[in-house]
C-alpha cells in the first residue's frame, strides 16, 4: 500500500476548476507534413493516479438502534458484509433531517451555510434557510466531475427549492446539471411512493417500468439503474474512476414492501417497543458499539408506554414494526446488489464505500399509533383511522393500497439507546447514524470499530484526500469558501487517533446543541409530533443539559447542575458557532415558513386562476392553483370524434392517487367527475346523457358549503352550459392528497378511481385547454397552522 504520505499525495495543480488547458508555445510551421509539426496528443480528463472509485450509500429515516450491524433486529447482511471488512465508526453523526444532511453530505460545509437550515419547503430569505446553495460551495460531484470522475446519483434528491421542481424549471439546483453530477435518476422531493413513484432521468419525467402486480418496486429500480450505470462506466471507460451516490426513498414513509419480506418478521415484536429497546441495548453491548457501561436512556413522557395502548390497536402496532423491519431488510438487499454488481467488476477493492445507516434518526412523525395511511393525519382527520379501520386494512400494510407510517414508539426503539428522534437536533436520538467505511486498498483494518467523532461534512474532504484532488480555491471563477469537516482518514488505520473533529453545532426548529472536545450542551425546543413550538417557549427560557460524553455514551447523566461555568462556556460557543454558520436568528416558526408572502421565498402559482394546455404534466401538488376549502369550477375545452362507437372516455385531468383525490373524466361517453376520500370512500358523479360529437366545453363546479376546513359541497356537472348530472359530496381533503403527478389528459400513476384503468386511461378526444378557477369563498384563513406544518413536514 505504500506510506501515508505516498497514498495520500495531493495533486496541487488542480485547485483551479475546471483545470485550465495546456496551451501550445511552440513553433508554428506551414504544413502539417513537415516532421516538426508535431503536437501534443489530445488526453482525455482524468483525476490523479491511484484515485480510488467512490460509492456513497445514504439511507432515509434509520436509527442508530434498527440495523443488525449496529445491534438492531433488522437483518442487514449488506452491512455486515462491509463492516467485516472495513470499518464501523460508532459516533457519526447528521443534522437530524433530511435536506440539511443531504446539503452538508454534498457540499462539505454545515448545513446552514448552503442554506440548508430546515427542509426545503420551509425556506426563508435569511441567508441559512434559503435553500439555495451559494456558488461558492461547490458540491463533491462538481468537484470530481471537472477532475475526471464519472459521476452519477441515483435514488432521491431534496435539495431543489421548491419553486423550482416544475418542469420549466430552472434547473441550476437539481442533481444534474446543477449539482455537478452527470446522471441522476430518481425523485426531488422529500417521499415518494415506493409502488408509484414521480421518476425523473435528468430534468425529464419519466415512467416507472411497470406495476406492483408486474413486480415493481422502486428500491429495486434504483438498484437495477445504479447497476447498469456502473457496468456501462467500467466497460466503456474502464481506466476512469467513478463517483456514485445511491440515496433510495427507503425507509422514508410509506413504508412500502412486497408482503413476503415483512412476514419474516411476523412475530418477532409481539412484546412490544419497550422490551425491544432492552433486547437492542445488549445486543449493541455485545457488539461493542456502545461501552459495557454505557446507560439506557429512559422512555419520555411524551412517549407511550407499550403496555399503555389499546389492546385492540396490538396486533396493528405488531404489524406496523414487521412492516417496517422487512423495508429496512428489503432496502438492505438492494445495497447488496450493488456492492455485489462493483465486486462482480472487479472494481470494489479499489472503491471507497460510505454506508451511511440513515440521514437522521427514525421518524416519529407517525402519530402515537402509527397510520395506514399518512395523508389522513396530516389532514387533520385521525378519528377516521379508529382501531376497528386499522385492523380491518391490517392485510393491506405496506401494499399498493397502503400510505403507512408506523407509532412513535417504535420509531424511539429504533433510536435505541439513545433520547429522542428524527428532528431533534439536540440528542443524539436525531443525529447519530451508524457508518459504515470499506475500502481494501486504502487501509488494512478489517472488521473493527472506530469510535471518533465524526459528521457528515467529514465526507468530502476525505474523498478528495483518497482521490489525491485538493480542495479547489475557484470553481468555474468563483473563489470557495473552505470545508467545514475533517479528513476521516487518520482513523483508518488508527483505532486508537485522537478527535480531529472536536467542535460541533447541531441546530433544527430550535433543538440546537454544541459538542466541544468531549462535552455537548443541548436543549429539546420542540418535539417531532408536536408542530409548533414547545408551548410557546421562547429561546431564551430553553432548559439547557450538560453531558460528558467521553464517558456518558448516551446523554444519560445530565451535569448542569454539577458544572454551571462549563455550561455557560459552551452556550456561548454555540452562539459562536451559530453566527459563524448562518444559524441565526433562530428560528422555530413553521406555519409561517411554508407561506410565500411572510417567509420570503418566491410564490410558485399565484392568483385565482390557471389554464393548462396538452402535453402539460409532472406537475406536482404544489404546481397547480390551490382550490381548497372554497367553490372551484375546472373546463375544458374539447373535441369529440366522431367516429367513437363506444363514446368518448378517459381523462381530462386529475389531482392524487389512490391514497386520495379527484378526477374529471368520460365513461362511455358520459362526463363523471370521482372524489376519492383517502381511498376510503369514493363518491361517482355522471352525466345522464353521452356528450355528443363535435367541439364540446366541459365543466364541472363544485360549491362548496363553507363554515370551515374539509367541509363538503355540491357539484354540478356541465356540458356546453347545460347541466347534465349533479351530485353531493360529504367531506373534503382540506389540505393535501400527496406526491402523485398531475397530467393534462390522463391520469399517469395510481388512479383515483377504478372507474378506468391503470396506464390505459388518456383521454380519446382532443384537449385544447383546461382551466381552473377558484372562488372568493377562501376559507384558508380558517386553516390550523398545525396542519399545514404537518403537511410540509412529511415530505422531509
Amino acid at each position: 500500500m505504500g506510506s501515508e504520505g505516498e497514498r495520500y499525495r495531493i495533486d496541487t495543480g488542480r485547485q483551479i476548476l475546471p483545470i485550465p488547458p495546456d496551451v501550445y508555445s511552440g513553433t508554428i510551421l506551414y504544413d502539417a507534413k513537415d516532421p516538426d509539426a508535431t503536437y501534443p496528443p489530445i488526453r482525455p480528463l482524468r483525476p490523479p493516479a491511484g484515485a480510488p472509485n467512490i460509492l456513497i450509500v445514504l439511507l432515509d429515516d434509520v436509527g442508530f438502534g434498527a440495523s443488525s450491524a449496529f445491534g438492531g433486529p433488522v437483518e442487514t447482511p449488506a452491512a455486515e458484509r462491509l463492516a467485516g471488512g472495513g470499518l464501523k465508526y460508532t459516533r457519526f453523526h447528521t443534522t437530524a433531517l433530511c435536506s440539511p444532511t443531504r446539503a452538508a453530505l454534498l457540499t462539505g460545509r454545515n448545513h446552514h451555510r448552503v442554506g440548508m437550515g430546515g427542509i426545503t419547503e420551509l425556506a426563508t430569505s435569511s441567508p441559512g434557510y434559503t435553500s439555495v446553495r451559494p456558488d461558492t460551495c461547490s458540491p463533491l460531484a462538481e468537484i470530481l466531475t471537472l477532475n475526471g470522475y464519472a459521476t452519477a446519483h441515483v435514488g432521491k434528491c431534496h435539495e431543489v427549492p421548491i419553486w423550482q421542481t416544475s418542469p420549466v424549471g430552472p434547473f441550476d439546483n437539481w442533481p444534474a446539471p446543477g449539482n455537478g453530477f452527470e446522471y441522476f435518476y430518481g425523485f426531488v422531493g422529500g417521499e415518494t411512493d415506493q409502488w408509484y413513484p414521480t421518476l425523473h432521468e435528468g430534468t425529464r419525467r419519466v415512467e416507472p417500468w411497470g406495476t406492483p402486480e408486474e413486480g415493481y418496486h422502486l428500491t429495486e429500480d434504483l438498484a437495477d439503474r445504479a447497476i447498469a450505470w456502473v457496468r456501462q462506466q467500467k466497460a466503456l471507460t474502464p481506466d476512469k474512476p467513478f463517483f456514485l451516490y445511491f440515496a433510495p426513498g427507503a425507509t422514508h414513509a410509506p413504508h412500502h414492501v412486497p408482503r413476503e419480506w415483512a412476514d419474516r418478521y411476523r412475530g418477532l415484536f409481539d412484546d412490544g417497543w419497550d422490551a425491544l429497546r432492552e433486547r437492542i441495548f445488549e445486543r449493541q453491548k455485545q457488539l461493542g458499539v456502545i461501552p459495557e457501561d454505557a446507560e439506557l436512556t429512559r422512555r419520555h413522557e411524551a412517549i407511550p408506554a407499550w403496555e399503555d395502548m389499546d389492546e385492540a390497536l396490538l396486533p396493528v402496532l405488531r404489524r406496523q414494526m414487521e412492516n417496517y423491519a422487512g423495508f429496512l431488510a428489503h432496502t438492505d438487499h438492494q445495497v447488496g446488489r450493488v456492492v455485489d454488481a462493483v465486486a462482480e467488476l472487479g472494481a470494489l477493492d479499489d472503491t471507497l464505500v460510505y454506508y451511511i445507516i440513515g440521514d437522521n434518526g427514525a421518524s416519529a412523525e407517525g402519530t402515537l399509533q402509527g397510520t395506514f395511511n399518512e395523508l389522513i393525519n396530516l389532514n387533520g382527520m385521525p378519528e377516521i383511522e379508529t382501531p376497528e379501520f386499522l385492523a380491518s386494512q391490517l392485510d393491506k400494510l405496506g401494499g399498493p393500497e397502503s400510505s403507512p407510517h408506523y407509532a412513535v414508539g417504535w420509531a424511539h426503539a429504533m433510536d435505541t439507546p439513545y433520547q429522542w428522534t428524527k428532528q431533534i437536533a439536540s440528542h443524539w436520538g436525531g443525529t447519530r447514524n451508524g457508518t459504515i467505511v470499506h475500502w481494501p486498498h486504502g487501509f488494512t483494518a478489517r472488521g473493527e470499530l472506530r469510535h471518533q467523532f465524526h459528521h457528515v461534512i467529514d465526507i468530502v474532504p476525505t474523498v478528495l484526500m483518497a482521490a489525491h484532488i485538493p480542495a479547489p480555491t475557484t470553481v468555474k471563477g468563483v473563489r470557495q469558501d473552505p470545508f467545514d469537516g475533517v479528513d476521516m482518514s487518520y482513523t483508518f488505520d488508527g483505532a486508537d487517533a485522537p478527535d480531529r473533529h472536536v467542535t460541533q453545532y447541531f441546530e433544527m426548529f430550535g433543538n440546537r446543541g454544541i459538542y466541544h472536545k468531549g462535552w455537548c450542551a443541548v436543549t429539546k425546543h420542540r418535539t417531532p409530533w408536536q408542530t409548533v413550538g414547545a408551548a410557546g417557549v421562547a429561546f431564551d427560557d430553553d432548559v439547557w443539559e450538560l453531558y460528558d460524553c467521553t464517558s456518558d455514551w448516551t446523554q444519560s447523566d445530565d451535569l448542569s447542575k454539577e458544572h454551571p461555568d462549563r455550561l455557560h462556556e459552551l452556550q456561548r460557543l454555540f452562539l459562536i458557532e451559530a453566527a459563524r454558520n448562518n444559524v441565526l436568528p433562530l428560528d422555530d416558526r413553521v406555519f409561517e415558513r411554508v407561506l410565500p408572502g411572510i417567509s420570503g421565498k418566491p410564490r410558485l402559482v399565484p392568483g385565482n386562476r390557471q389554464v393548462l394546455l396538452p402535453g402539460m404534466g409532472g406537475l406536482l401538488e404544489m404546481h397547480i392553483v390551490n382550490w381548497r376549502n372554497r367553490s372551484w369550477s375546472l373546463t375544458a375545452q374539447v373535441d369529440i370524434p366522431s367516429d367513437l362507437t363506444a363514446g368518448a372516455s378517459g381523462v381530462i385531468l386529475s389531482l392524487g392517487g389512490h391514497a386520495g383525490g379527484w378526477a374529471f373524466y368520460l365513461k362511455e361517453g358520459r362526463v363523471t367527475f370521482c372524489y376519492n376520500l383517502f381511498g376510503i370512500d369514493r363518491t361517482h358523479i355522471r352525466g345522464d346523457q353521452p356528450v355528443p360529437p363535435g367541439a364540446r366545453q366541459l365543466r364541472v363546479e363544485f360549491d362548496y358549503d363553507g363554515g370551515g376546513l374539509g367541509k363538503g359541497g355540491d357539484v354540478t356537472l356541465l356540458v356546453d352550459g347545460a347541466a347534465v348530472g349533479s351530485g353531493r359530496i360529504e367531506r373534503t381533503e382540506p389540505l393535501g392528497f400527496g406526491y402523485e403527478y398531475t397530467d393534462v389528459g390522463r391520469d399517469s400513476q395510481s388512479t383515483v378511481t377504478p372507474d378506468y384503468p391503470r396506464g390505459d386511461n388518456a383521454f380519446n378526444g382532443q384537449i385544447h385547454w383546461v382551466r381552473i378557477d377558484v372562488g372568493d369563498d377562501d376559507h384558508g384563513h380558517l386553516v390550523d397552522p398545525t396542519d399545514v406544518v404537518r403537511v410540509a413536514m412529511y415530505r422531509q
